[in-house]
C-alpha cells in the first residue's frame, strides 16, 4: 500500500487518525485529528478511503477491503432536533501522545493544558455552549491548572461536572455567548 500526502489514514495498534502531512522513505508523518505531528512506519499505518477500510498486506501484509455499514435498526428514542452531545476531551496523557514514558511532567502538564488551551479557543470560535474536560482525580494538579486556565478568561463559567457520569475527574464549561 502506497501512502501519500494527504491521505487519510488510521493507526492499526492505537486509536489515532490523521493525514498523511510528509512521506519519507520509510517513515510517514501524519497529522492527527488533534494537531499533533506524530511519524510511523508505513506498516503501522492503514489508509481510509470513504466509506470503507482498505488494508493492504504484500510481503507480511494482509489485503483486505471491508466497507463500513450503517447499523439496521431504527431509534425509538424521539430526540429534539437541538439536543447536540456535549464534546468530551479527556486530558489523560495516554489519551493524547504514544510514547510520553520518555516526557517529564513538566512536558506532559504542558502539552495537556495547550490541548485543553486548543479546546477552549475551538469551542469559542465556533460557539459551543459547553464541553467537558475529563481530567482525572490523581493528585489534584492537572485540575488546579486548568482551573487556573479557565478562570483567567471572561465569557465563561465552569464547574466539577455530573458526579454521577464522571466522579470527581470532571470539569464542565459553560460559554456565554453574545446575542449581537
Amino acid at each position: 500500500m502506497t501512502l501519500n500526502k494527504g491521505d487519510k489514514v488510521t493507526v492499526l495498534d492505537d486509536a489515532i487518525d490523521g493525514i498523511v502531512i510528509e512521506v519519507k522513505a520509510n517513515e510517514i508523518t501524519i497529522e492527527t485529528t488533534d494537531g499533533f505531528h506524530l511519524t510511523f512506519k508505513p506498516g503501522e499505518l492503514l489508509k481510509m478511503n470513504q466509506g470503507e477500510l482498505r488494508i493492504d498486506f504484500n510481503k507480511n501484509h494482509i489485503i483486505a477491503e471491508k466497507e463500513v455499514k450503517k447499523p439496521n435498526y431504527i431509534n425509538k428514542e424521539k430526540k429534539s432536533k437541538k439536543e447536540v452531545p456535549v464534546p468530551e476531551f479527556d486530558l489523560h496523557i495516554e489519551k493524547l501522545v504514544k510514547n510520553y514514558k520518555s516526557m517529564s511532567n513538566y512536558e506532559i502538564l504542558t502539552l495537556q493544558s495547550e490541548t485543553a488551551k486548543k479546546h477552549i479557543e475551538f469551542a469559542i470560535r465556533n460557539r459551543i455552549p459547553k464541553i467537558v474536560f475529563i481530567h482525572g482525580v490523581g493528585e489534584g494538579i492537572l485540575k488546579s491548572e486548568l482551573d487556573f486556565m479557565l478562570g483567567r478568561y471572561e465569557n465563561l463559567t465552569f464547574q466539577d461536572a455530573n458526579y454521577q457520569k464522571y466522579g470527581q475527574g470532571a470539569t464542565e464549561v459553560y460559554f456565554k455567548q453574545n446575542t449581537k
